[in-house]
């Protein structure tokens, strides 16, 4: 792949938009070698992934106006499903996504960090959707993603106006979950991806499935989507594991007797 590298750490998956001269701004093959990568990740070695931008400059800061520039209706209409396609992907993906947002995220960047389950970025982070702008509305799930992250009205607040915000401020809107200094931010995305390697995998992406599935129906049928999933951890060796690793211990902390003293 010439946009797109992948490293594996571990249980975890490193995948980095490496397009640094365009700020690793996103075009069709750029689009086509992520889908391809999510398709090559080994769900057998691998319990969660980390999707970050190269360079320390950008994440991505957005969809490559230089090819969006002579699309007809049809071609843009084509190009915002390509895009939906890869972003869906990524956020039904069957393992948690950390989105690291090194620099820019707009537009598009900001579109496919909303993809990722979870955000943390560095100081020097910008998000927004600056589509408005441009004559165009955002095309890569940003006018729905942002709105179920934020609520509507501050989403339509940054959509309308096209205003970018800093890291602080989207870290108070609930964006991101966390802001780091920008040296620190890759080891804090590995720290959090190996916390979430350590616990049981198949639980953990019943969880997100859980998640991700009862956000779209109303609660008499998420909590069925909850019961299915509950039950479906059952009789696995990781349930039997972790049942039985924690009767074990309160086990041996209930045969512990305190030594009689005579004073």
């Amino acid at each position: 792949m010439e946009f797109i590298t992948y490293e594996q750490d571990g249980f975890v998956g490193i995948i980095t938009i490496n397009r640094p001269k365009a700020l690793n701004a996103l075009n069709s093959q750029v689009l086509d070698e992520l889908d391809a990568a999510l398709d090559a990740v080994d769900l057998n070695t691998t319990r969660a992934l980390i999707l970050t931008g190269a360079g320390d400059k950008s994440f991505v800061a957005g969809a490559d106006i230089g090819e969006m520039s002579s699309l007809t209706k049809a071609e843009g209409e084509a190009f915002g499903k390509k895009g939906n396609d890869v972003f869906r992907k990524l956020e039904t993906f069957p393992l948690p996504v950390i989105a690291a947002v090194n620099g820019f995220a707009l537009g598009g960047g900001c579109e496919i960090s909303m993809s990722c389950d979870i955000r943390i970025c560095s100081e020097n982070a910008v998000f927004g959707q600056p589509e408005v702008g441009l004559g165009i509305t955002p095309g890569f799930g940003g006018t729905q993603r942002l709105a179920r992250l934020v609520g509507a009205g501050m989403a339509k607040q940054m959509i309308y106006t096209a205003r970018n915000i800093k890291a602080d401020e989207a870290y108070r809107i609930g964006l991101v979950n966390a802001v780091y200094p920008a040296e620190e931010l890759m080891t804090a995305a590995k720290k959090m991806a190996a916390g979430i390697a350590a616990q049981a995998p198949i639980a953990v992406r019943n969880c997100k499935k859980a998640i991700n599935d009862g956000l779209q129906v109303d609660m008499d049928q998420a909590i069925v989507i909850e019961e299915k999933l509950f039950g479906d951890c059952f009789e696995t060796e990781d349930q039997k594991a972790g049942m039985g690793n924690f009767l074990e211990k309160d086990k041996e902390k209930k045969l512990k007797v305190v030594p009689f003293q005579n004073k």
